[in-house]
């Protein structure tokens, strides 16, 4: 199966999908392309049979791009290609298929492949189900801003300021809270719309309906140690004594993880301190850090936006925390426990929205 960083025709991602199902399709069950009629509307039809000789005619619907908002079109072209034909089933075929997405697919009863080695196939007669996991993120599209996805520094400010703020959005007004460009901008809320995390009133008004399931979505796409570059030290008099020197000091940075929301919700004690920087040496030296290959109790971040260190509050031993829903999201990609605690996290946003939301 490919991969291509680069975009894709349907043919090529036609090509990948029916290589990837091959692939994995259980030992003594074959499969065959069928031929297409002229007057046919169908991309491909691949007629997979069981060890009994049992059969299923997959009816393959190629998407480059499929957005939660293209669930229900989708349904409806599976459904008229397959109707009246009982041995056949509907598959969607995508480049890239987002975790949203194929939660809605499977939710409608659509079977699903990507090229990235996404695949969910559920077929009563034959009994055949297939279920794999490819990628979580898309792949770059090629030079530029890659489509389908939350990537970049643009889509950071344009997310931050969507859920730090509780309002109804102009795209003047967005574009100056977030600070970005007027194009990207619109895409990011282009995108956002295809995915129904943001939507519009009568006058045009961007609006959040469920700022949860935006962090949850952005979390796809961003990550503390992928969108930073990290250096890990030892705090050798531990986290207590890092934090005093952190709030008593003139480095720009900004607290996340499970210590920047220790004062919000309950969590066990923090292991490990997670903190963006602007200076990783600066700060090292400033508080006394080791640095270290092995055994880190802190990550320093220099991260690729400074969105980071927007809107950040202070804790009652007065130091700097990101804003909660950055902690959210790097709690979300967190390991061990960290997901759970940003569940928890949202609960207590929940309950208390007039507290961090600005108007």
């Amino acid at each position: 199966m490919k991969l291509s960083a680069g975009p894709q025709t349907e043919r090529e991602i036609l090509r990948d999908g029916i290589t990837a199902l091959l692939d994995r399709l259980p030992k003594r069950w074959a499969a065959v392309e069928l031929p297409i009629q002229s007057d046919v509307r169908v991309d491909a039809v691949l007629r997979v049979t069981a060890p009994d000789e049992h059969f299923v005619d997959l009816v393959l619907a190629v998407r480059r791009i499929v957005e939660r908002r293209d669930i229900a079109s989708v349904r409806e072209r599976l459904e008229r290609q397959i109707r009246g034909n009982h041995s056949a089933r509907g598959v969607v075929v995508a480049q890239y298929l987002s975790p949203p997405v194929r939660d809605r697919l499977a939710d409608a009863g659509i079977s699903y492949i990507d090229t990235t080695g996404n695949i969910r196939v559920d077929v009563d007669l034959p009994g055949l189900f297939i279920s794999c996991a490819g990628a979580n993120r898309a792949p770059q599209s090629g030079p530029g801003r890659p489509r389908g996805t939350l990537k970049g520094a643009p889509a950071a400010k344009v997310v931050r300021a969507l859920v730090d703020f509780d309002r109804e959005w102009t795209i003047r007004g967005l574009i100056e809270a977030a600070g970005t460009s007027t194009g990207s901008t619109y895409r990011v809320i282009e995108f956002l719309e295809g995915e129904e995390l943001v939507a519009r009133t009568d006058l045009g008004a961007v609006t959040v309906p469920d700022w949860r399931e935006l962090l949850r979505r952005w979390s796809a796409d961003y990550e503390f140690v992928r969108n930073s570059r990290v250096t890990r030290w030892i705090a050798p008099r531990g986290l207590s004594a890092l934090m005093k020197n952190a709030a008593g000091s003139t480095e720009r940075y900004a607290v996340t993880g499970t210590i920047a929301a220790a004062d919000l919700a309950e969590y066990a004690p923090a292991r490990n301190a997670m903190m963006y920087v602007a200076d990783s040496t600066g700060c090292a030296e400033q508080w006394g850090l080791r640095a270290t290959e092995a055994g880190a109790n802190v990550l320093l971040a220099e991260p690729d936006t400074d969105v980071v260190f927007v809107r950040t509050r202070q804790n009652p031993g007065g130091v700097t925390c990101a804003a909660p829903g950055q902690v959210v999201v790097d709690l979300l990609t967190g390991p061990g426990r960290s997901p759970s605690e940003a569940e928890e996290l949202m609960d207590w946003m929940v309950r208390n929205e007039s507290r961090w939301r600005r108007n």
